[in-house]
């Protein structure tokens, strides 16, 4: 990875459909449970990033392949770090939903 690389932005979109084709995947919203209310990607989990210590209880499988998002990418990038402390060896940043072309689901 070259210093071009840790400024390009990620593109979610392709993200999202690796996490579609990836079996037994976990997605991750790190949003506040009002922005997720507000919209979140289809079957995501809400762990907002102030409790990403409690990720234990939504995915105790420490090997499960997660991919985590939350507005524009940074929450993301520290979720990462976060849950990786934490034990788990899959994780993949997807970066921010105000990039994303699908559709997303208002509560």
């Amino acid at each position: 990875m070259g210093w071009s690389d840790i400024f390009r932005r990620r593109d979610i979109n392709e993200g999202v459909d690796r996490y579609a084709a990836t079996r037994g995947a976990v997605l991750i919203d790190v949003r506040t449970p009002s922005e997720f209310a507000e919209g979140h990607i289809e079957g995501s989990r809400n762990i907002p990033l102030q409790s990403i210590h409690t990720a234990e209880s939504a995915v105790a499988d420490k090997n499960s392949p997660l991919f985590v998002y939350c507005l524009s990418g940074a929450r993301s990038r520290s979720a990462v770090r976060a849950l990786r402390n934490l034990g788990y060896s899959d994780v993949t940043d997807l970066g921010g939903i105000m990039h994303y072309n699908g559709k997303v689901v208002r509560q």
